[in-house]
């Protein structure tokens, strides 16, 4: 007697109400019916539901379905290279979906809620989200570190640029002290360090001098850190560490 609708739906994992309107259309007319008038479905038609499906999840419309399946003069290979086409375009752009979920993702993690054309604009080629997943393993159960996360996931595109903005003038401001000759231990540069450890203080978290002198090591020891602040000027990140031990031992004496 073959199968019912429920049964034919629950094999192909579709709605009894998808398969109604297939038979009203055309598409899959069952082969038999009941004396009551209901529907009953053959070997045959699960076949042409099988390739039915193929054809759907390939993306067809259905009246193109409906052609390949009953036009004898139908050219399956033209339709096919067609979708391949149509597939390959959709599986390029899921790819820069995915690509934009990840950045999105990553800019969630470090707080920075912002798109990566907005974040290129404010952060040019540095990635404040480089050393995210780093960060979380080491600090990530601290108080300092809830304590950015929580303050940066406020901040929008202009607070960031008014906060690199300060990054940029400090940055200036401090090889420019350096080409000058000035020891890490001068007024100069210990002023400077101050104003990099308020820097941290009004933008992430709490950091007294004592805090401020373990980040100075961690920018000589860390060879990733080291070679961030080198780049912008050889010896820097040596340089702000001594101008930032002095700088504690200021606050601290």
């Amino acid at each position: 007697m073959g199968w019912s609708v429920g049964q034919v739906a629950g094999f192909a994992g579709i709605t009894v109400r998808t398969l109604h309107h297939w038979d009203e259309i055309g598409l899959l007319v069952p082969g038999e019916r009941t004396h009551a008038g209901h529907r009953r479905y053959t070997d045959a038609d699960l076949d042409r539901l099988q390739r039915v499906l193929f054809f759907r999840e390939l993306g067809l419309p259905l009246d193109e379905v409906a052609v390949l399946l009953d036009d004898p003069t139908a050219d399956p290979r033209a339709h096919l290279r067609r979708q391949h086409e149509l597939l390959t375009a959709r599986i390029e752009r899921l790819r820069q979906m995915a690509e934009a979920v990840e950045h999105a993702m990553e800019a969630r993690r470090m707080g920075i809620d912002l798109t990566p054309e907005e974040r290129f604009e404010v952060f040019g080629d540095k990635d404040p989200g480089q050393y995210a997943e780093e960060a979380e393993q080491r600090w990530g159960g601290t108080a300092s570190y809830a304590e950015s996360q929580r303050r940066a996931a406020r901040y929008t595109k202009e607070d960031w640029k008014r906060l690199q903005a300060e990054v940029d003038d400090w940055t200036g401001r401090y090889t420019a002290l350096m080409a000058a000759g000035e020891a890490p231990t001068g007024q100069a540069a210990l002023d400077l360090a101050e104003e990099h450890r308020l820097h941290i203080s009004r933008w992430f978290y709490d950091c007294p001098p004592a805090m401020h002198r373990c980040l100075g090591d961690m920018y000589v020891a860390d060879e990733r850190f080291k070679a961030f602040y080198d780049s912008t000027r050889d010896g820097l990140a040596e340089h702000l560490r001594e101008a930032i031990a002095a700088n504690a031992d200021r606050h601290e004496a």
